[in-house]
């Protein structure tokens, strides 16, 4: 058996400047955090020569093509497994809430089949296969960064290029800088679902009418990774978090919601430096950075939803445990 854990993510600024609308016209940038809450994948071996595939349903059928789940069915192809095979998906958080959580599936699931084989495949593969999954092979409407996010880990500054390349640069924020964001951040959650395809389609389908709004997303992820590498400081970084969340509010195509707008209207009297909502909109968590000491008066405000402690996880996706690797790679 072998199981791997990969991270969600928090995306800051730029998002939307991913998507190839834009950075295939001028460079994207985002900056995002890979964060302690993780999707779960085993890939063990099955006596009967048929495929299982457990996550919210459970499937079990003779031919891989024959797959539903089309991130599984598509990463079992690009490896060339799925008979004799067992694969189930857990996560920490439910899908359509913004942090990401299809591409830590994909990019999970690549790095449990490849280890399966017993094969190590670097974050920067792992994070193309998953675009090439996603994006070329089943179409969806969506930008890179969950997927490089999830493979690295960490705080990163991500560029995304004209030519289709990736550069990934972590930011050098000091221990005690991510401590105390840890402490001012507040992960509150709307319960709302969303499916962000039809949000990320239009946002593709208007992007050359926004160029100038979404260029200073992009800008801003430059000067927030500056702001929490000591040129500026959280409340620099907080006041920039709140002028990006205005930018994409402005964008329009069902980003935000009436009760995402109270929520936030609310946070800010109560002493809420800036926030957003997470992904691409609709609903999921709304981020919020507030000192610590008025967390709790912004809880009782807004009716002490769900919420979410959350820290960064620096490793990015790995395999946690193998188990009689050698037997299984025998048996295939």
């Amino acid at each position: 058996m072998i199981i791997s854990q990969t991270p969600y993510r928090v995306s800051f600024a730029g998002g939307g400047t991913d998507l190839p609308a834009f950075y295939r016209q001028e460079y994207g940038a985002v900056l995002s955090m890979a964060i302690d809450k993780h999707m779960y994948v085993t890939v063990s071996p099955r006596f009967e020569s048929s495929t299982r595939v457990a996550y919210t349903r459970v499937e079990m059928v003779d031919q891989v093509s024959e797959l539903q789940h089309e991130l599984v069915r598509e990463a079992l192809k690009l490896t060339g497994l799925g008979r004799h095979l067992e694969v189930t998906t857990v996560g920490d958080v439910p899908g359509g809430t913004g942090m990401g959580s299809s591409s830590s599936l994909t990019v999970g699931v690549l790095q449990a089949l490849y280890a399966y084989k017993g094969q190590i495949v670097s974050a920067k593969n792992l994070a193309e296969q998953a675009c090439r999954i996603e994006i070329d092979v089943l179409g969806k409407p969506i930008g890179k960064q969950d997927q490089y996010a999830a493979a690295f880990g960490g705080l990163n500054y991500i560029r995304f290029n004209p030519d289709d390349s990736v550069d990934v640069e972590p930011v050098p924020a000091r221990p005690e800088t991510m401590q105390e964001l840890g402490s001012r951040m507040m992960l509150l959650y709307t319960e709302q679902q969303r499916d962000a395809d039809g949000i990320l389609k239009r946002q593709s389908e208007g992007t050359r009418d926004r160029m100038p709004v979404l260029r200073a997303m992009r800008d801003l992820a430059h000067e927030m990774r500056l702001a929490l590498g000591g040129g500026g400081g959280l409340d620099e970084f907080a006041r920039l978090l709140h002028e990006g969340w205005e930018l994409k509010r402005s964008l329009g195509f069902g980003i935000s919601m009436e009760k995402v707008d109270a929520w936030y209207d609310q946070a800010r009297k109560l002493g809420a430096q800036g926030g957003k909502l997470l992904g691409a909109g609709g609903g999921g968590f709304l981020l919020l950075l507030a000192p610590h000491e008025r967390h709790n008066l912004i809880r009782e405000a807004l009716g002490r939803p769900r919420e979410l402690t959350l820290g960064i996880d620096r490793r990015g996706g790995r395999i946690i445990f193998i188990s009689d690797h050698q037997r299984l790679l025998h048996n295939q």
